[in-house]
This record gives structure tokens, sequence and C-alpha cells, in this order.
């Protein structure tokens, strides 16, 4: 659990936290945050906090939530910090699951996946490339 910030509400501290996991690439941009159960044990707190951080974190644009599914990291590409990078790309694609996504998925060859790309930049050079991969929503 991480340290208690005094004086400061718990649903902020719990904000706080994931905010610098998501910005760090500890959870890269459409991957999962941990599940309001997983948060409510990590962090001691009642699950109405959890979701008011979640809440706070998708008011700035760090997380969506898609009702059954989950609640997803995004990238801000705003940073106000200009030593830590000088931008963050994202985008999102289609893609053909090849013979290592497939196995991994539990899917056939060349079924269609969500590839989520996040290349974050320091001055002119690259310092990081995250690829996060989906299956694609089917819809019934």
């Amino acid at each position: 659990m991480p340290t208690p910030h005094y004086g400061q509400p718990l649903y902020r501290v719990i904000a706080d936290e994931l905010r610098e996991r998501i910005e760090s690439g500890v959870i890269p941009p459409g991957a999962l945050l941990p599940a309001e159960s997983v948060l409510t044990v990590e962090f001691r707190a009642s699950r109405g906090t959890v979701r008011r951080a979640i809440a706070a974190l998708r008011n700035e644009g760090l997380a969506n939530t898609e009702h059954g599914r989950g609640t997803y990291a995004q990238a801000n590409s705003y940073d106000h910090d200009p030593n830590r990078c000088s931008g963050i790309e994202t985008r999102q694609r289609e893609v053909a699951a090849d013979a290592e996504l497939a196995d991994l998925f539990g899917i056939e060859v060349g079924a269609l996946l969500i590839e989520y790309e996040s290349v974050t930049r320091r001055g002119r050079g690259v310092e990081r490339v995250a690829r996060v991969y989906r299956l694609k929503p089917t819809c019934h």
C-alpha cells in the first residue's frame, strides 16, 4: 500500500497513485486498471472511495470506463514536466492476430484485435513505445 498523505482525502491519494502508474507506463494506454475489488484491498478503502478516485481520473482524461468491461488507461498528451517527456502520441487500429498473439488470446490466427500504440518522445528521440492488444468487441 502506498504511503498515506495525511490531510488529503483518500480518494485523492488513490487517484494520484493511479495517475502516476498511468503516466509512468506501469499501466500503459489501453490497459485495464486494477479491478475495484483489488483497489479496495490495496488501499484499504471503500468501493465508493475507489469509484470516486476513478471518476477523478476520468475527468482528467486519463481513464475510460466501459460498462461491463472495466476501466482502461488513456494517455494524457499534456505533460507539465518538460524534463519528463516532450509528448505522447497514441493511435488505435485493427490488426490481425499473428501466431503468438493468437496463442496468448486463445483465438484463431488472423482474428481481429485492437492494437493501442503509445510513443513517448523526449526531445527529438523516442523514449518508449508501448503496444497493448485487446480482443475486438463483437456485437450480438
